[in-house]
């Protein structure tokens, strides 16, 4: 079969173009490794699963929320339509809004900020063609985090598409997706508008986006590439309710009480429009000896009508990463090494001002934040005899930051926090053929973001210190005869420092080092291959399962006189379980049928308050139509099938017991994507 690579700063893949559309592709085809010689899934040593094209189809158009909690591991919430957090292995500790502890990356180049913050939001899911959710840390390649990163990758085929959708509460969506290889250059030119009045009071959203890429082919041993993205978005924030407000009425936004205003008074929302543009170049001197360089900017206009004041965020950024790769095959043996750096700079400028039903007032506090990170690596993956695969790196890891407060007064100051040696080793080897069984320990350190240093109370919080911590796990997977593959992880991931959320009575968050997590969990995931049954009524079968298992607990963990060791971490559900069934009948209309199932959640670090726990179900119906050269692809997804009452993204530590972010009932979506 004839495989396309991809060139990216930090990873390079293989897969089998023929078979991109079908889920079963991950089973055998997707390939990873750093080094340009590809190695099957079943051999990489890390703890990484991939969301395929076939998995992004269940999504409804504006979000990739049932992808990703398809993954075992990997959690995404949604407390009102727009506000998104993502959760690798329990990292919702820190995110009130935003991703946090989690690195991403959108082809070649970094979404995240210096200080580790990423507006995942600004991103339209149907930009997205593949993900791929690397669990824990990998400081080597990646830098500094403990929860994980995730790699987001654009389509990179030939093709003229539109999708337009309508749906329940005013939802409306519309998008144009143009790419082609013309001569050296292969375009692609993506814009997308989606609007919903949504289901609670104070929740609407607009988001409008255009995306530019060029992949300019200038040599047999040359590629250049450009990137140019421009998103505005615009969500209102409902707020949080108490249960018995919640039980009285799931659709209100916060309420009012006599010392604060609600969220509907005072327009609470966020106001995000982000400009993102780099270069890549990759050159390749010979078969074994490469280099790769990308250079990036970005400018960020936020703001954020909050309960107690507007605030208004200027931020600029830049990034750089460049890398020497080198490999080798003789004798049965592969080696590569990689030698490279990566760093950026964050520059904010933040002004709070009285929020006057929406409109700033008076000034409160303007301050200057500059964040400075980065990280040099080395690492090494050896093959020997396509039996035992190893895979060593190291990194240097350097963050600080400079603060000024310009109104009211002056004062400034600067952290610099400790560098950090963080070295990752895996190992897998090949019992049989199919079989594999993986080891794996490193560690991890994540300092706290701009959002953390300077949060909504407006403080500077100096001795807030990064989280860090070692993680040992090991897996196994085994695929059957091309049809069925099955994979179990274990993790022991002990973390010190760790930092978590708070809310003052006002509804503004701050953020403290809470000692120390033990956080031990079970990954499975079981999935098939597409059953071809070749029966005119009942065409093809294919299944995913995938579940976690987690037992986190705090450890040494005291509150002024409260003593929280032995409890468990706030925000984290001991068992998710989910499932996708695709059905075609007819050999022409297919259905995805899946389930969410979410235990309780503890809602604060005393555990005196738990969620309750949760099934949801989701099916879609999609019936292609041709018409000559245009294929016209008519689809129904109803989400929250059975109207259960759930709550799909909770405010952890809430002061007043506001813990709840109700989600929609059910919910229809009717939707036709154009190919031509």
């Amino acid at each position: 079969m004839k495989k396309i690579y991809i060139v990216l700063p930090f990873l390079s893949i293989a897969f089998v173009s023929a078979q991109t559309k079908d889920s079963a592709a991950l089973i055998s085809e997707v390939m990873i490794d750093a080094y340009k010689k590809p190695t099957t899934f079943i051999s990489s040593t890390k703890s990484v699963s991939v969301v395929s094209e076939n998995v992004l189809n269940q999504n409804t158009p504006e979000r990739l929320l049932e992808s990703i909690n398809q993954t075992a591991g990997a959690r995404m919430e949604e407390r009102s339509p727009g506000s998104y957090r993502i959760s690798l292995r329990g990292s919702t500790l820190r995110s009130p809004f935003g991703v946090r502890n989690v690195k991403i990356y959108l082809d070649d180049f970094i979404l995240s900020d210096a200080s580790g913050n990423t507006y995942f939001n600004v991103i339209s899911p149907e930009l997205i063609g593949k993900i791929e959710i690397y669990k824990g840390s990998e400081s080597g390649d990646y830098g500094a985090v403990t929860g994980g990163t995730v790699l987001l990758k654009t389509k990179d085929s030939d093709h003229l598409s539109a999708n337009l959708s309508i749906g329940s509460y005013g939802t409306f969506n519309q998008s144009f997706d143009f790419s082609k290889q013309i001569g050296k250059h292969f375009l692609e030119v993506f814009q997308n508008y989606y609007q919903t009045d949504s289901y609670r009071e104070q929740s609407k959203v607009q988001r409008k986006q255009v995306f530019l890429k060029d992949n300019f082919q200038y040599s047999e041993k040359g590629l250049l590439k450009a990137m140019l993205m421009y998103s505005d978005l615009d969500y209102q924030t409902p707020g949080g309710l108490t249960l018995e407000q919640m039980q009285f009425n799931r659709k209100q936004a916060r309420l009012g009480t006599t010392t604060l205003p609600g969220a509907k008074q005072q327009d609470a929302g966020i106001r995000n429009k982000m400009v993102l543009s780099g270069l890549s170049n990759v050159y390749d001197f010979d078969q074994n000896f490469s280099h790769f360089i990308m250079i990036q900017g970005s400018y960020v206009d936020f703001e954020n009508p909050f309960i107690t004041n507007f605030e208004n965020r200027f931020e600029k950024n830049f990034a750089i990463r460049t890398h020497f790769n080198y490999e080798k095959a003789w004798n049965g043996l592969s080696l590569g090494y990689r030698l490279g750096f990566e760093g950026g700079i964050n520059d904010i400028t933040v002004k709070n001002y009285d929020n006057n039903r929406g409109i700033e007032g008076n000034p409160q506090n303007f301050d200057h934040i500059k964040n400075t990170s980065g990280f040099y690596f080395l690492s090494q993956k050896l093959n020997i005899n396509e039996k035992l695969f190893t895979d060593i790196s190291i990194s240097l890891n350097s963050n600080s930051y400079d603060w000024e407060r310009q109104f009211p007064g002056t004062e400034i100051g600067k952290v610099q926090f400790k560098n950090q040696w963080l070295p990752n080793f895996g190992l897998t080897y090949l019992l049989g053929k199919g079989l594999s069984l993986r080891a794996k320990i490193g560690k991890g350190n994540s300092a706290p973001t701009n959002e953390e240093i300077r949060s909504s109370n407006q403080e500077f919080n100096t001795d807030l210190k990064p989280e860090f911590g070692w993680n040992k796990e090991i897996g196994i997977r085994k695929q059957f005869a091309n049809s069925i593959f099955i994979e179990g992880s274990y993790f022991d991931f002990r973390m010190k420092d760790a930092i978590v959320r708070r809310q003052n009575e006002a509804g503004q968050e701050y953020f403290v080092n809470s000692g120390q997590t033990v956080q031990k969990g079970l990954e499975i995931l079981l999935e098939s291959k597409n059953f071809n049954f070749k029966n005119d009524f009942f065409s093809n079968f294919k299944f995913r399962f995938s579940g976690s298992f987690y037992d986190f607990k705090f450890k040494n963990y005291q509150q002024n006189d409260n003593n929280f060791s032995g409890n468990n971490v706030t925000g984290v559900p001991k068992t998710t379980i989910n499932s996708l069934l695709n059905f075609t009948f007819f050999k022409k209309l297919s259905v995805d049928y899946s389930h969410f199932y979410t235990s309780k959640i503890p809602l604060n670090d005393a555990n005196s308050v738990w969620s309750e726990s949760s099934l949801v179900g989701n099916i879609r119906f999609a019936f292609p139509v041709n018409l000559e050269e245009t294929e016209l692809n008519f689809y129904l997804q109803i989400q929250n099938l059975y109207n259960t009452d759930y709550v799909l993204g909770f405010d952890i530590n809430a002061f007043g017991n506001r813990y709840y972010n109700p989600a929609a009932g059910r919910t229809f979506i009717l939707g036709v994507k154009m190919n031509f």
